[in-house]
C-alpha cells in the first residue's frame, strides 16, 4: 500500500469518528435548553436543603453594597402584611368605634356635668400662656398626625372608593409629607408638657379619695384635688408615655435602618424571663417599629377622644381653662378645692369679673 492510501484511509477514519461523536454526544450528554437549569446539579437532597435554607430566609453572599439583597426570601414580610390588614386594622377600628358609642351612650345617660352652684361671675387664672401654648401645639399637631396616621390605615377602604385613586394617592402622599415633619412638633410639645406638668401629676393620696368618689363624674359630689385630679394624671401619663414610645418608633421609621430599638428592648425583657429574639435584621426591625407605631397611637386616639369629650361637651366650662386660661370660681372649687385653698393661702387667687357675662337662671352671674 502505498504512502498516499495510507493517508486516505487514516482520513475517512478520522471522519468516521468525527461523525459518531457528534450524532452520539447530545444523547449521552444532554444539555439544558435556554433559560432551563440542570436539575440534578446538587443532588436530589442538596437541592431540598438549598431552597429549605431559601425559604427559612437564610443570607447568602452579594457585591453590590445593599448586603439586605443577600436574603431572596423574607418571610416575615407576608406575616407583617397579614397582621397590619387584618387584627391590628380590625381591632383598631373597633376600639375607635367603641370608644365613640361608649361616650355617646354616657353622654345620654349622664348628660353634661353641670358648676352645681352655678356661674359665679368670677374667674380665676388657671393656665398661663406657655401651658396653653404647649398644650395648642400638642393637640393641633397631635391631630394632623392623628388623622394622616388613621388615612394611612384605612383611607384605602374608606376614602379611595370616593375620591378615586388619583384623589386619594395624592391626599396620602401630602399627608405622610405631613405627618413626617409635624411630627416634630408633637415631640417639642410633648417635652415642653412634661418639663411643665411633670410636678402636678405625681401621686398622691388624695388620689385614692379621688378614684373612690368616681370623680365627681359618676354621681353627684365632687372629691377634694389638686391642680391635677387622678383622672387628668392618666391622661398625662398617657400622653407622655404614649407619645414618647410613638416618637422613639416614628424616628426608627423616619430614619430606617439606624436603630436596633426592638433587639436592644428584647435582650432588656428576656432578663425578667422572657424568651425574646434579640438577632433581628433591620427589615424586621422595621416591621415590628411599623406594628408598634400603629398600634399605641390607635390606644392614644381612643385616650385623646375622652380628654377631648370631658373638655368640651362632658363637663360645663371645662374648656375655658384652655381656651381663655381662666375658669369659673364655683367651676374651680367644686373640681379643684385643694389647688384653690392653696392659692387661697398664697394670695395668688386674683378672681376677676367674667367678661362672659354667663348667667345663673336668667341672672347676671353674681
Amino acid at each position: 500500500m502505498t504512502r498516499l492510501a495510507a493517508l486516505k484511509q487514516i482520513g475517512w477514519l478520522f471522519a468516521l469518528m468525527l461523525t459518531v461523536l457528534l450524532v452520539a454526544g447530545p444523547a449521552t450528554a444532554p444539555t439544558p435548553a435556554y433559560g432551563q437549569a440542570s436539575t440534578d446539579v446538587l443532588g436530589n437532597d442538596a437541592q431540598t436543603e438549598f431552597w429549605r435554607a431559601i425559604r427559612q430566609g437564610e443570607k447568602g453572599s452579594v457585591s453590590i453594597q445593599d448586603k439586605k439583597a443577600g436574603q431572596l426570601i423574607q418571610s416575615e414580610g407576608d406575616n407583617w402584611r397579614t397582621l397590619r390588614n387584618g387584627p391590628l386594622s380590625v381591632y383598631g377600628a373597633q376600639a375607635l368605634i367603641g370608644i365613640v358609642m361608649l361616650l355617646a351612650i354616657f353622654f345620654l345617660f349622664r348628660g353634661r356635668v353641670k358648676i352645681d352652684h352655678g356661674w359665679s361671675g368670677w374667674t380665676i387664672k388657671r393656665f398661663n400662656g406657655l401651658e396653653r401654648f404647649g398644650h395648642w401645639l400638642m393637640a393641633g399637631s397631635f391631630i394632623i398626625l392623628g388623622l394622616s396616621g388613621l388615612n394611612m390605615l384605612y383611607g384605602r377602604y374608606l376614602l379611595m372608593p370616593l375620591i378615586g385613586p388619583n384623589g386619594f394617592a395624592t391626599l396620602a402622599g401630602w399627608g405622610k409629607v405631613a405627618h413626617n415633619y409635624v411630627a416634630f412638633a408633637f415631640m417639642l410639645s410633648l417635652i415642653l408638657v412634661f418639663v411643665m406638668w411633670v410636678v402636678h401629676n405625681m401621686p398622691s393620696r388624695t388620689d385614692i379619695t379621688w378614684v373612690l368618689k368616681g370623680g365627681g363624674i359618676i354621681g353627684k359630689s365632687h372629691p377634694p384635688a389638686k391642680k391635677f385630679n387622678f383622672g387628668q394624671k392618666i391622661i398625662f401619663w398617657s400622653v407622655i408615655l404614649c407619645g414618647a414610645s410613638i416618637s422613639l418608633s416614628g424616628i426608627a421609621l423616619l430614619f430606617p435602618f439606624q436603630m436596633t430599638m426592638f433587639a436592644d428592648t428584647f435582650a432588656i425583657l428576656n432578663v425578667f424571663g422572657f424568651n425574646l429574639p434579640t438577632e433581628l435584621t433591620g427589615v424586621q426591625e422595621m416591621q415590628l417599629a411599623q406594628l408598634w407605631h400603629s398600634i399605641v397611637s390607635l390606644v392614644l386616639i381612643c385616650v385623646i377622644i375622652g380628654h377631648i369629650y370631658i373638655g368640651t361637651i362632658g363637663m360645663e366650662g371645662a374648656f375655658d381653662a384652655m381656651g381663655t386660661g381662666r375658669v369659673d370660681l364655683n367651676w374651680a372649687k367644686e373640681h379643684h378645692s385643694l389647688w384653690v385653698e392653696k392659692l387661697d393661702e398664697k394670695g395668688q387667687l386674683d378672681p376677676q369679673r367674667d367678661v362672659a357675662g354667663r348667667v345663673i337662671d336668667g341672672e347676671p352671674a353674681e
